[in-house]
């Protein structure tokens, strides 16, 4: 067990201990030494954790010491402060601001000792990002996934012919080249997918396609499940 694992396991069985426990108690439990146990100790007394106690006798959490309702693990944690560096190479400025703000508050949720121990210096997320798209906003994008709202956007192809479409958009993917939306093409009267690099302008046009948005979805999956493409195509 990984020592950022071992602190917070000691935490919690001593908080839902009714009795002192010894450091052979708890060695047994999470399989370890007793000296692992007595550095343990230490460092989270050292870290200003309520511990009290001493050799022999055995040890209590003080009570007050309450941990966040929502916990993570070390693998956990480390999961999501490496999924927040990835969301920084998608280009879209939103979604790397608010995951600079979900590590914050990670940060400040944690118990000292997985604060210390679990630094985000110690996972990055390397390589080339996705250009930010200078004409999309990608929030707005988001949101109106979120809130069903068709966009009005001028998309030029492959072949750089323009054309004006009217899109219910369902899907945002961030591919390592290029964000793309899937949405319904009024124009095509279908599923198609627009890379975001080629949309010239994209609006809201205040009208919606509440309801419809986890039909088209599933249309979409059941469209590349069947032998297509989850690829960007041909609008």
């Amino acid at each position: 067990m990984r020592k950022a694992s071992r602190l917070f396991e000691i935490i919690q069985i001593l908080r839902l201990a009714n009795q002192p426990l010894t450091a052979q108690q708890m060695a047994e439990r999470l399989e370890v030494s007793e000296r692992s146990i007595y550095r343990d100790i230490a460092a989270l007394q050292a870290m200003r954790v309520p511990i009290e106690g001493e050799r022999g006798i055995g040890y209590i959490l003080r009570p007050g010491f309450h941990l966040p309702p929502l916990m993570f693990s070390a693998e956990e944690t480390e999961a999501i402060v490496l999924g927040m560096a990835l969301n920084k190479r998608t280009g879209d400025r939103e979604l790397g601001e608010a995951s600079g703000r979900v590590l914050d508050k990670i940060a400040a949720a944690l118990p000292a000792p997985l604060r210390q121990a679990l630094s985000s210096r110690a996972l990055h997320a390397w390589g080339s990002a996705i250009p930010t798209a200078d004409a999309v906003d990608l929030g707005l994008v988001r949101r109106a996934i979120r809130d069903e709202e068709k966009l009005a956007i001028d998309y030029r192809d492959e072949q750089a012919n323009v054309t004006h479409r009217i899109i219910r958009p369902v899907t945002l993917i961030y591919y390592s080249e290029a964000a793309v939306v899937v949405g319904w093409c009024e124009l095509r009267d279908g599923i198609r997918n627009f890379r975001i690099d080629r949309v010239l302008t994209c609006e809201p046009t205040g009208s919606g396609f509440v309801g419809e948005g986890e039909a088209l979805r599933r249309l979409w999956i059941a469209g590349w499940r069947t032998g297509g493409s989850t690829a960007p195509a041909s609008a």
